[in-house]
């Protein structure tokens, strides 16, 4: 059984945790576009094709979907925690 994390974290904790999230995510989104570089721009001396389109083409663009939904599921599943960020009047709405 998980512990409760959202009450017993202090507001300090709770900051580091979304600064760290924050970074992991920038990171991602740089790794993100070096995929999008090597594989577009990477390929486009090869001579091959998938579905009579450029190899490039495929990479560049349904390749970089692929990869940045296996990021997100990544940093959903390892990184990401779910904190409650709001004040004490978030109860009363």
């Amino acid at each position: 059984m998980k512990q409760n994390t959202r009450a017993s974290m202090s507001d300090a904790q709770k900051f580091s945790l979304v600064r760290r999230e924050a970074i992991y995510t920038g990171l991602a989104l740089v790794g993100l576009i070096i995929f999008w570089l090597c594989a577009g721009f990477g390929t486009a001396s090869l001579d091959v094709k998938i579905f009579h389109l450029p190899l490039w083409a495929v990479l560049g663009t349904v390749g970089v979907w692929f990869v940045a939904i296996l990021i997100s599921a990544v940093l959903s599943r390892v990184l990401f925690k779910d904190v409650d960020l709001g004040g004490d009047d978030d109860d009363s709405r």
